[in-house]
């Protein structure tokens, strides 16, 4: 399937979380089994061709495209979790939300010193997630010089954020507004 065919599989669910946002739902993307076999495949090649060595997913939804493309690579797979769900010493970093701060944690034990690991999330939006995972990730010693993403919402500027910071950046598709 093509990026666009993929596209049109993602729901678009008007006022959620709030009135006035378009939520782009992967739900029906990942329910249909020839088109998440497809995104896994894209975003496996992908990573695959930038020499990927682990990958790490974010929370929550980044776990389910992660996981599913270290597995097709024979990769290890790193979670990057919220705070306290792991059961060893982590590395944890604070970053600001549009409304509060947040916590990513990460076993520093699941990341070879050097190793280039690929971040792997459903949506990029103003990036303030990925960028505190890709912090994390250089502490606890991983090489990250690309993030793939399924959707990019462009107008928040997030995937450009990342990109400014020299990043390689990757989408499957993009979606307007926010």
């Amino acid at each position: 399937m093509t990026p666009d065919e993929l596209k049109a599989l993602v729901r678009c669910v008007p006022d959620f979380p709030k009135p006035g946002i378009l939520f782009r739902d992967i739900t029906t993307l990942i329910g249909h089994g020839a088109g998440f076999a497809a995104a896994i495949a894209l975003l496996a090649e992908r990573a695959e061709a930038c020499g990927a060595q682990a990958i790490a997913g974010i929370e929550a939804r980044g776990f389910i495209f992660g996981a599913a493309v270290a597995a097709r690579l024979g990769l290890p797979f790193v979670p990057v979790r919220k705070p306290g769900k792991l059961p060893v010493p982590v590395l944890a970093i604070d970053y600001a939300l549009e409304y509060g701060t947040d916590t990513l944690e990460v076993d520093p034990d699941a990341i070879t010193a050097g190793q280039n690991v690929v971040v792997i999330d459903d949506l990029i939006a103003t990036g303030g997630t990925a960028h505190a995972a890709l912090q994390l990730l250089h502490r606890a010693g991983a090489v990250v010089s690309q993030a793939l993403f399924v959707i990019d919402l462009p107008d928040l500027g997030g995937a450009q954020r990342l990109r400014n910071e020299g990043l390689v950046v990757d989408v499957l598709m993009t979606f307007p507004g926010h």
